[in-house]
């Protein structure tokens, strides 16, 4: 199905609030316990029990709008539902906290089997929108599989040797920007291994 087009600010905010929201709500409650049918729960679990269901809203949204939705979002809906749903019933935020960690070595492990395959998954995920040679996907498939592995190091680090406040604001903002980073500094292979697309009716 080809995909719809939607202006680049609602699709920001589709794929970011909720994120958003989760930080605000973090910052809002972080110092509360709520009683629920007897059980004590602090600000951290209450609000991820609030995001799960915010994540699939959006996510479901963005496909009604767009009818599409890649592979990555796909896997990332299904692992927030269900290490956010662990933590929210057994009340352990752990569970929640290695969600970032099984990500991106998840990542990083399918990528990688398809660069042992010789092959780049990267391409098929993002090859109709960004046209580029095969020498080209194959560099920044191998780049892309590194980074997600230090992406997961990072994350185990912060969380296990941080406090919650801090872990909430390095996911929120610092996984962000370093993804943002990361295809920044790619430029020199977009620029050298991309392919023009020719424009309508020429």
């Amino acid at each position: 199905m080809a995909e719809k087009k939607i202006s680049g600010g609602l699709k920001l905010l589709l794929e970011l609030g909720p994120v958003a929201a989760f930080f605000i709500g973090y910052v809002m409650l972080k110092d509360n316990i709520f009683t629920f049918g007897g059980t004590e729960y602090d600000g951290f679990i209450v609000v991820t029990a609030a995001f799960v269901p915010l994540l699939l809203l959006s996510t479901g949204i963005l496909w009604a709008l767009t009818g599409v939705l890649s592979k990555m979002q796909i896997m990332t809906v299904i692992l927030v539902v269900v290490f956010g749903g662990l933590s929210v019933w057994l009340n352990d935020e752990r569970f929640f906290k290695m969600k970032p960690t099984i990500i991106y070595a998840l990542f990083a492990g399918i990528l990688g089997f398809g660069l042992v395959r010789g092959e780049s998954y990267l391409k098929a995920v993002m090859g109709e929108a960004l046209p580029m040679e095969r020498e080209g996907w194959m560099i920044l498939t191998r780049r892309l599989t590194l980074f997600f592995v230090v992406l997961a190091v990072m994350n185990e680090v912060v969380w296990r040797g941080f406090s919650t406040e801090t872990w909430v604001s390095f996911k929120t903002f610092g996984l962000t920007a370093a993804m943002f980073l990361f295809f920044m500094t790619q430029s020199r292979v977009f620029a050298k291994f991309g392919i023009e697309q020719p424009k309508d009716g020429v």
